[in-house]
């Protein structure tokens, strides 16, 4: 029954419009003997005329119903690529939680080496701030060949005395 209408030379539709259309005395002269077409009963013809019509009817409800199927089932398969896109995207996502996961696992122990770099570099600063030692008031107009030996020297003089062990500096820059 496609398109929910019956086809074919036994449908009810067809018998009964090739019974309507036939001619009265066509159908005398080929009907059985027994009650004729002129003299059937009103209730049968007004029944089988209800029996087309319900068929009519369900013919046009399973199109119906047809169609929506149809429809069911493209809804279906457009949820179903939603449905694979969305895991995709969970997947993906899951992937970045466990990486981000993994990465604040090793904070604390950053955060631990940082504040012993942290206190290293204080330390540092501290001692290189300590062990600079400026001078101020000695003429800049002479160049001093070898500045470490003038500044022993120097120091030997302001202190009246000689340092054992002798002085040792790292840097002495002239300005």
């Amino acid at each position: 029954m496609p398109n929910g209408k019956s086809t074919g030379k036994h449908s009810p539709q067809l018998l009964f419009s090739e019974a309507i259309a036939q001619p009265k005395t066509m159908m005398t002269q080929t009907a059985p003997p027994g009650p004729t077409p002129s003299s059937a009963d009103p209730s049968r013809l007004e029944a089988t005329d209800s029996i087309l019509q319900e068929s009519a009817l369900v013919g046009r409800r399973l199109e119906a119903m047809d169609l929506k199927i149809t429809d069911l089932t493209v809804a279906s398969a457009s949820i179903r690529a939603d449905i694979a896109g969305f895991r995709e995207t969970a997947n993906a996502l899951d992937q970045c939680i466990t990486a981000v996961e993994d990465q604040v696992a090793l904070l604390p122990d950053q955060e631990e080496e940082l504040r012993a770099l942290r206190a290293k570099i204080t330390d540092l600063e501290d001692q290189s701030s300590r062990d600079k030692v400026r001078f101020f008031g000695i003429p800049e107009h002479k160049q001093v060949p070898d500045i470490k030996a003038f500044l022993r020297s120097l120091l030997s003089d302001l202190f009246g005395r000689e340092f054992s062990p002798p002085l040792e500096f790292q840097r002495a820059l002239q300005d």
